[in-house]
């Protein structure tokens, strides 16, 4: 029980004393530019699937 509560003790003492927390303008900043990403590579996505689509569908129409 003793190792139990010695691990504990030491995770928080990491935790709380030598873990740097990133300010709130950090984590703001670092959220837009991950909702930013995600937009622009689910656009690229968009655009390579459209793109697949009517080239199969002329591919498609032209063999039927």
């Amino acid at each position: 029980m003793n190792k139990i509560t010695a691990y504990f003790s030491d995770v928080h003492n990491e935790l709380v004393n030598k873990t740097s927390w990133p300010t709130w303008s950090e984590l703001t900043n670092s959220a837009i530019v991950v909702m930013v990403a995600s937009v622009i590579i689910a656009g690229l996505i968009f655009a390579m699937d459209a793109t697949f689509d009517f080239g199969l569908d002329k591919i498609y129409d032209s063999l039927y």
